[in-house]
């Protein structure tokens, strides 16, 4: 059950969204939308790009979502205990290996057995969002409640940006795997963010330890 929760006097929807100017929230917000947007171009097209460049056919849909399904279940398993031990490195080896993932798909998805273990592989993408989760509750300070919801927001936006690039990259006349190219580049985009909000926070918070807390 869901434990009582004490009552607090001096919450209000302003502190609330008081977050939303705080620089570490921004940059992990902006961590999940792009860094995150790479699993999404994949995913968006992964039943054309297996269908008519591997030649699947498309009786085997049902069996791409579960394995996606189960790379999903394992990537947020692995990336809670991957988070409880070290916060912020979790996050940017979770995004190196996002790129790799997602880079790799761009050849493995010319033939369907590789393709489908890749789609599994790029699932365990999932492995983000806890880290992420649990950064922007550490640095929200009395924003609890909005933190909570705003990585499900980022998740949206990297949905819809991830989505867009590779339709743009398909549109331009490449193939239908150059969604992993897509994806991989976003990726490296969200390790950079990472490097960056890191550079401005020993810049900004220099006493402060880099390390966030756990959760046990």
């Amino acid at each position: 059950c869901v434990p009582v929760q004490p009552f607090d006097a001096l919450a209000s929807p302003l502190r609330e969204l008081s977050a939303l100017v705080k620089q570490r929230v921004l940059v992990t917000i902006a961590i999940a939308c792009i860094g995150c947007g790479g699993m999404f171009s994949i995913f968006s097209y992964v039943m054309p790009t297996l269908t008519q460049q591997a030649g699947m056919s498309e009786a085997l849909g049902p069996l791409v979502l579960v394995i996606f399904g189960l790379g999903s279940i394992a990537g947020n398993l692995v990336g809670g205990r991957m988070a409880d031990k070290n916060l912020m490195r979790a996050i940017p080896t979770i995004l190196v290996w996002c790129a790799v993932v997602q880079g790799l798909f761009y050849f493995a998805a010319n033939q369907v057995w590789s393709g489908l273990l890749f789609v599994g592989l790029v699932g365990t993408n999932m492995a983000l969002a806890p880290s992420l989760q649990t950064r922007l509750m550490d640095v929200a300070e009395d924003a609890q409640t909005m933190a909570a919801s705003m990585n499900h927001a980022a998740f949206n936006g990297a949905n819809a940006l991830g989505a867009w690039l590779a339709g743009l990259a398909i549109s331009a006349g490449f193939s239908w795997s150059s969604t992993g190219l897509v994806g991989a580049g976003l990726a490296l985009c969200g390790l950079v963010i990472f490097a960056w909000g890191r550079w401005l926070e020993k810049r900004t918070y220099p006493a402060e330890p880099l390390v966030a807390q756990s959760y046990k």
